[in-house]
């Protein structure tokens, strides 16, 4: 089953369906980096594990969060060139999420490798290093930072009704960047991991939404017929 959007789809931010969808977003890109990269390099994903805390009443809740990222790292020396991130909601909202994303970004840029960070949250707050409002209006951005530039950040970003961009992938400093289509990769996801089987569009999203937006994604799902 195709999704019903043009770029991201809004559902899968939910708590039920976002683990399934990252993990199979990652390994979509994986895939998809492969053929660009040259003998120079290999890549592999890894996964963090952290536990976060909610206080209720007179309980605590815990939960174990999985976070998948890729790595391309030099064949030679297994020096790492790049990692590639996907912000999981867990970022954007519960310190424990934030704290374990931003420790291993910074961690990263001590070694001179290049981050690319892809958001596709709308909730939470922003993990950008700069002012989102000094830059143009987005719902969903890829994040660039170069280790030959670590203080610039290009930004490859799309609105909810948009299709979902192209980047460039940076290597080592003396090597092309590739290019990823993240639209495709998002739909190869979406697709593989059949999370658009368990969704009810009959509802709304779980994820906070403007008006402009509530409005466009009740026009699209009545479109496709999947809301009266």
């Amino acid at each position: 089953m195709p999704s019903p959007f043009p770029g991201m789809d809004p559902y899968l931010e939910d708590e039920k369906q976002w683990p399934t969808f990252q993990a199979s977003l990652i390994h979509a890109v994986h895939q998809m980096v492969l053929p660009g990269l040259l003998d120079r390099y290999r890549a592999r994903v890894g996964e963090r594990q952290y536990t976060s805390e909610q206080a209720l009443f007179t309980s605590i809740l815990r939960a174990e969060h999985k976070e998948a990222f890729i790595e391309i790292r030099q064949r030679s020396d297994g020096r790492l060139i790049t990692l590639i991130e996907v912000v999981s909601p867990a970022n954007k909202t519960l310190p424990e999420g934030r704290k374990a994303y931003c420790d291993r970004r910074d961690e990263v840029k001590q070694t001179s490798a290049n981050v690319v960070a892809i958001d596709l949250v709308l909730q939470g707050a922003t993990l950008l290093e700069f002012a989102k409002e000094s830059a143009p209006s987005w719902d969903y951005a890829v994040v660039v930072t170069r280790w030959t530039h670590p203080d610039r950040c290009e930004i490859y970003s799309a609105t909810l009704p948009r299709r979902l961009p192209r980047f460039r992938l940076p290597l080592a400093s003396d090597d092309r960047d590739t290019v990823l289509d993240l639209q495709a990769a998002v739909v190869r996801a979406y697709e593989q991991s059949d999370v658009g089987n368990r969704i009810d569009y009959a509802k709304d999203p779980t994820t906070r939404l403007s008006d402009e937006n509530r409005k466009w994604i009740n026009d699209v799902l009545k479109q496709e017929k999947l809301r009266k």
